[in-house]
């Protein structure tokens, strides 16, 4: 848990020293009446229609406001669902806000490691969970959550907008850029990058991709993301067999064509920290 720990720490700081009233929140139309929503944290999916608004995933907290009044421009209609891609503050802060007038879906362990207990009825909570998947029929088309084995998180969810052929990745897919896998909430380096395969074999090849960071995508960034996945972790694991430790693997880094993954808030030295831990852990 140690490791999620200095995670949650690093978010709760970077939270605490941003200075959201700066941030704006820009809509993106995807496909048919699905839009991304970007601002701070991870990418807002937004279905709108005559059941009114359904979105997924919520940013921080301080960007409710903000975020409502995005939603406002796109359908004037109700919000009436938020669904969680997994548990993190930068995709549930909104939660707390949004909760108190739309119910919220998400994976079992998203309220578990939300602090959910029997009983809680708190708005940050989401009130409709599954373990598998689920199907939410609304503005007429059947939107499916499915629960994939730990990757960035134990908690991580893939949602399908299937008539609009859009998917939202949230941290299971990182475009252009180095993903973070908690470790301590249930990540899992070797998981991470069978899934990413897995969800190359079955994306139609027309979809559109909305990762969890990063600009809108197709199976051809899917691609390049899973290229960089299976590159770098080969490099940390072929030093980890040589014995060689995480101050070496650092010192070494990666060859240069990977360096402009890099995003201010996961430079090379912490991806590299990463799959050392997790490549070595197993």
């Amino acid at each position: 848990m140690m490791f999620s720990s200095i995670f949650l720490a690093a978010v709760s700081s970077a939270t605490a020293q941003q200075d959201f009233s700066k941030v704006e929140v820009k809509a993106t139309h995807v496909a048919g009446n699905i839009y991304m929503l970007t601002g701070s944290g991870g990418n807002i999916g937004v279905s709108v229609g005559p059941d009114g608004i359904l979105i997924v995933d919520d940013q921080f907290a301080p960007l409710a406001p903000k975020i409502e009044a995005a939603l406002k421009q796109l359908n004037p209609g109700r919000l009436k669902f938020v669904l969680n891609t997994h548990y993190h503050g930068d995709h549930t802060g909104g939660n707390a806000h949004f909760g108190q007038q739309a119910q919220i879906i998400a994976h079992t362990n998203v309220r578990r490691r939300l602090g959910g207990k029997p009983g809680d009825s708190k708005p940050e909570l989401p009130v409709i969970t599954f373990d598998d998947s689920l199907s939410v029929w609304f503005n007429g088309e059947e939107i499916k959550l499915a629960h994939v084995p730990p990757a960035h998180t134990d908690s991580d969810s893939i949602v399908h907008f299937t008539d609009a052929n859009v998917i939202h990745f949230g941290d299971t897919f990182f475009s252009g850029r180095f993903p973070n896998i908690d470790l301590g909430g249930g990540g899992d380096v070797r998981g991470y990058i069978r899934n990413v395969e897995d969800a190359i074999k079955k994306v139609p090849a027309d979809a559109k991709l909305i990762p969890g960071h990063g600009p809108l995508s197709t199976v051809k960034e899917l691609k390049e993301f899973h290229e960089m996945l299976v590159e770098t972790s080969g490099v940390v694991q072929k030093a980890i067999d040589a014995g060689r430790t995480i101050d070496q693997i650092k010192a070494d880094g990666l060859p240069e064509k990977w360096k402009n993954w890099e995003a201010p808030t996961l430079k090379t030295d912490r991806w590299l920290e990463i799959l050392y831990r997790g490549l070595k852990a197993t």
